[in-house]
């Protein structure tokens, strides 16, 4: 009987510690509460501000702070659009890349398709053979583009993480392997070509890209 009436206190004392932090975090007390009317008379009860889809933007929104933190640092790897590492350049370099080559060849198919309209061809005919050539040309440019700006963005942060640093060297060896491996399977010609113009292009986007920040 002892050890249950030493035990009581506690409970009490527990119960009341609850309900002081249920107050605090409500900022009104739920026991004094029995229907609706009371509620909303409680002084405290309903804050209006608090309810406001916007409430609390003034103390800062935190996640964006943590982003910025995170940008990286290594030497050179500034680029026109903040990253945070390889993951967001293989991203927005792929996504970008997909959809300019999506673009531009659905263009070209667009006009390839005008060209190729068959003479008193009847209207259902004259659309569809312009929407044969753009879903042609544009898928397949775009998805034989966005594979190199995958590899080319992969082999990049590879060379750049065993280097530290990034630069236009580092941009033109990858632009190089990337085109040898692109054309790897059509011999040593093509490869040569492909790699010879991938450095090219990564080339001279190195620079345009270096006068932009500067």
């Amino acid at each position: 009987m002892g050890w249950f009436s030493r035990s009581e206190p506690q409970e009490q004392k527990n119960s009341q510690e609850q309900d002081s932090n249920l107050e605090q975090t409500l900022g009104f007390d739920p026991s004094q509460l029995t229907n609706v009317s009371n509620v909303i008379q409680t002084p405290g009860a309903l804050d209006v501000n608090k309810l406001h889809p916007l409430a609390g933007l003034d103390k800062g929104v935190e996640f964006l702070d943590l982003e910025e933190e995170q940008l990286s640092t290594m030497e050179g790897s500034q680029g026109l659009i903040p990253s945070r590492g390889w993951g967001d350049d293989l991203c927005y370099g792929t996504g970008a890349v997909y959809l300019i080559g999506l673009g531009s060849g659905g263009a070209y198919g667009f006009f390839e398709g005008l060209r190729n309209i068959p003479p008193n061809s009847p209207g259902k005919l004259q659309l569809n053979t312009v929407l044969n050539h753009v879903t042609r040309r544009g898928p397949f440019l775009g998805n034989n583009m966005g594979v190199l700006a995958m590899m080319y963005n992969l082999i990049n942060s590879s060379i750049d993480s065993y280097r530290g640093k990034h630069d236009t060297v580092g941009s033109i060896g990858a632009g190089a392997i990337t085109g040898a491996i692109f054309r790897s399977s059509r011999g040593l010609k093509p490869m040569g070509y492909a790699s010879a113009m991938m450095a090219g292009a990564a080339g001279s986007w190195s620079l345009v890209k270096k006068s932009l920040l500067n």
